[in-house]
């Protein structure tokens, strides 16, 4: 069964004309419920994120100044959302969403959250609409629970996952993978232990080439047991945000190269939607479930 993390609290109110697409949380499972790729039973609501796994990735002062909304300004600004305890609850119920989807992985081969892929956050920092690190999160849960020993992030959001980079630079447990833009923000890279920085324009093939070319050498290389998988959608040329060429059939087939090497390998696989800022919304929940639609054909 394909299982997906979702709840209402996270499509949070934001301002009018604020650039965040908030409503593809609600159109994405809509339209697979609408499709019948998935039945509401495949939804699940995530528990309570208990504080002790936030610390694991999170440092202690960082973590209080956002669960007690006493982040300076400067610091809000840069997370481009408004402090609220409701924002909070939003990011610890995304974070529980992701490691309760490790561990339907685990069974079911694959796991989705709606939303997350908050690979901005690092462990003292919140910035580009990413405070808590739900990825990184989910991944210390496993090593500390015994639950994997080696993990690879694929991170092909057009943005380059800074956080989860600076999260795990000096953890040999966890490689980090990040095909992203040279000449998109975060403007300051962190050093991921793989980093393919693209020229804009980059199109279908000479990305589809490049991945197709090291994912399966990195797989090799790491024998990861566990892998989590950042599907960004800024990929498009319709992206205003992302600078890059490729098509909606370019998109799911790097998702479908993706997802066959996590079965070639026998490797659980946890997927988090990342970022998408295609002027046309449905232009951004086409290419998002269209992760959905390949994995639910490959692995049920």
């Amino acid at each position: 069964m394909l299982k997906i993390a979702y709840d209402p609290i996270y499509i949070h109110p934001l301002p009018a004309g604020h650039r965040f697409p908030m409503l593809k949380y609600e159109l994405i499972p809509a339209q697979l419920l609408h499709e019948g790729l998935i039945a509401e039973e495949c939804l699940f609501s995530p528990g309570e994120l208990p504080e002790e796994f936030i610390l694991w990735t999170h440092e202690e002062a960082s973590w209080t100044q956002l669960r007690d909304l006493t982040l300076p300004p400067k610091e809000q600004r840069r997370t481009g959302f408004l402090l609220s305890a409701q924002l909070i609850e939003r990011e610890k119920r995304i974070a529980q969403g992701t490691i309760e989807g490790c561990l339907h992985a685990i069974n079911f081969g694959v796991a989705f959250n709606v939303a997350g892929g908050t690979h901005h956050a690092g462990t003292n920092w919140g910035e580009g609409f990413c405070l808590l690190n739900d990825q990184s999160i989910a991944a210390n849960y496993l090593l500390h629970n015994g639950l994997a020993t080696s993990i690879l992030i694929i991170d092909l959001d057009v943005h380059q996952g800074n956080g989860t980079a600076q999260i795990f630079e000096h953890n040999a447990s966890v490689f980090t993978f990040s095909m992203h833009g040279a000449n998109n923000f975060p403007f300051r890279k962190e050093k991921s232990d793989y980093d393919v920085p693209l020229p804009d324009g980059t199109g279908d093939e000479e990305y589809l080439h490049l991945l197709k070319t090291i994912l399966p050498q990195l797989i090799d290389l790491q024998l990861p047991d566990f892998i989590f998988y950042l599907s960004g959608v800024d990929v498009l040329a319709s992206d205003k945000l992302g600078k890059m060429a490729l098509s909606k059939a370019a998109c799911k087939q790097r998702d479908q190269f993706v997802f066959e090497q996590c079965i070639i390998n026998k490797i659980p696989v946890q997927v988090s939607m990342g970022g998408g800022y295609s002027p046309d919304i449905k232009d951004i929940i086409e290419a998002h479930c269209n992760t959905y639609r390949v994995a639910n054909e490959l692995y049920f």
